[in-house]
């Protein structure tokens, strides 16, 4: 993998999650985010939806550096209203799968065709970079799907975006799809997959080894129902996995996360792959120990906290031994005997068991039930 671009579209499909609504002004501050971390592209919604909607996506197109994204349906009052907003690039689409075609749409391939073609000359006549989606392009007769990818190419389109629209590609089915996409046009390549069997982000890394230029991802996989390919677990897994610089800031990636999470509403699962509270959080004894001596024991090593900005955690419950108590007792300036921190940790397990939280006041306690010193502020002045 020589390079892979980024595509957020966390305040156009995350915003599509259910209940999740985004203010003008959470989109201007993650859109903030975005932009000084380096990303490629924000799409930052749909013009035409709604007056507060196109003054959003102009206020963004005006304020960032980076390249502004609008979407809008091949409809003539779409396009217009995204041309209108200011955005370096139009982001239009149809429905290509025949299920969508004829239940959704009520029209004929051929209706398909001349409106895709007609709406991608409307952009690029402007001189304003045009990408092109046939929607459930996973689900779309392979030999229409390059039929409708040679028709829009030859009105030049700049970008040809395959979306897996309702989630149902594998890795291996979806890098076979983009290579033959790859030989039948001159466009450059975006890919947008979605979560509903967990494969979204294995999708978009299959998407970028096939020749793919660029993947569209959201903040916390936030997006239409089990969201889409989550940008930290790209962007990392590109940075650390496939050793290619993305050119993002990877450490401000918890800090855009909990701005998501409080503005969209979705609480991140503690087991989310880099952002979750539990990413790099450990309780076992076996796990502390090992990563208080060397955190690549029992971390991926390639990815460490401060990559992301955020902090390892060790936690006391059930499953802690000696390892953490004594790690956590000495931050706490207690200084225990080998003796002491077998009771506490028996204190610690037995709290933990009872599946309570064992917060620093509590492991205080134990301490001086224990009756562990503590350092006086004398010695820890010393010490310092």
């Amino acid at each position: 993998m020589e390079s892979a671009r980024v595509f957020d579209t966390t305040l156009r499909d995350g915003e599509q999650s259910p209940g999740t609504s985004f203010s003008y002004d959470d989109k201007r501050q993650i859109a903030s985010i975005l932009d000084d971390m380096g990303t490629h592209v924000i799409e930052a919604g749909f013009p035409v939806n709604s007056d507060a909607e196109f003054e959003a996506v102009r206020d963004i197109a005006s304020s960032t550096q980076t390249t502004t994204c609008g979407l809008a349906r091949v409809v003539d009052a779409d396009i217009e209203a995204a041309l209108d907003s200011g955005v370096e690039m139009v982001h239009t689409f149809v429905s290509t799968s025949d299920v969508q075609i004829e239940d959704s749409m009520h029209a004929t391939r051929d209706e398909v065709v001349e409106r895709a073609v007609e709406s991608v000359e409307r952009v690029t006549e402007t001189g304003t970079t045009c990408m092109f989606s046939p929607m459930d392009a996973t689900r779309t007769d392979e030999q229409f799907l390059l039929e409708i990818i040679e028709a829009v190419s030859e009105a030049g389109v700049d970008w040809i975006n395959i979306p897996d629209t309702c989630g149902v590609a594998t890795p291996t089915r979806f890098r076979a799809m983009i290579e033959k996409v790859c030989a039948h046009t001159d466009a450059q390549i975006d890919v947008h997959t979605h979560d509903d069997f967990g494969l979204a982000t294995a999708n978009a890394l299959a998407g970028i080894e096939a020749g793919a230029d660029q993947a569209q991802v959201s903040v916390n996989s936030i997006g239409e129902r089990a969201g889409n390919a989550a940008y930290e677990e790209f962007v990392m897994a590109v940075e650390s996995l496939y050793q290619t610089d993305t050119g993002i800031d990877t450490t401000r990636i918890a800090e855009l996360s909990n701005v998501v999470e409080e503005k969209s509403g979705m609480a991140t699962p503690g087991n989310k792959p880099v952002v979750g509270d539990n990413a790099f959080s450990h309780e076992s004894g076996i796990h502390a120990a090992g990563v208080i001596e060397n955190s690549d024991t029992f971390e991926p090593g390639v990815m460490t906290p401060e990559m992301v900005g955020a902090e390892r955690r060790l936690i006391l419950g059930k499953h802690t031994g000696t390892h953490s108590v004594r790690e956590r007792l000495a931050e706490l300036g207690f200084e225990p005997t080998d003796d002491q921190v077998r009771a506490v940790t028996r204190r610690v397990k037995d709290f933990g068991a009872e599946k309570r939280r064992v917060t620093v006041d509590d492991l205080e306690r134990f301490a001086e039930e224990a009756g562990i010193e503590r350092q006086s502020e004398e010695e820890e002045e010393v010490r310092v």
